[in-house]
């Protein structure tokens, strides 16, 4: 009689028909449930651009009162001192210039 034989790639095949499948489901759900958050966050959007449009609807404003008009009172502060500004520069920070340079320009002459 003889034997049904069970080989390991049939059994290996099976098993990664089986994972795939699986595979497959959860990017499903992943890709459902980012569609989901998006279609949610979009609501949330569009709701809060009602809501901020509602806010915004300009409206009439209260006449001010003229019986009693504003006067200005005299300031508390003191005036400012104006200061002198600084636009020399200390003895210490002058740029020199070197000896050796100005020697180099008197070699030369204009000669006519």
């Amino acid at each position: 009689m003889p034997v049904d034989l069970t080989l390991h790639s049939d059994v290996r095949a099976m098993e990664r028909a089986e994972f795939d499948h699986q595979v497959s489901e959860k990017l499903t759900l992943i890709e459902e449930y980012k569609m989901e958050r998006e279609r949610q966050q979009k609501l949330a959007e569009e709701e809060e651009i009602r809501r901020l449009r509602k806010e915004l609807v300009p409206k009439a404003q209260h006449m001010p009162y003229f019986d009693r008009p504003f006067i200005p009172r005299r300031s508390t502060k003191h005036p400012t001192v104006p200061k002198e500004p600084k636009f020399h520069l200390p003895q210490h920070k002058k740029i020199k210039c070197s000896s050796s340079s100005w020697n180099d320009m008197s070699t030369f002459t204009f000669q006519q």
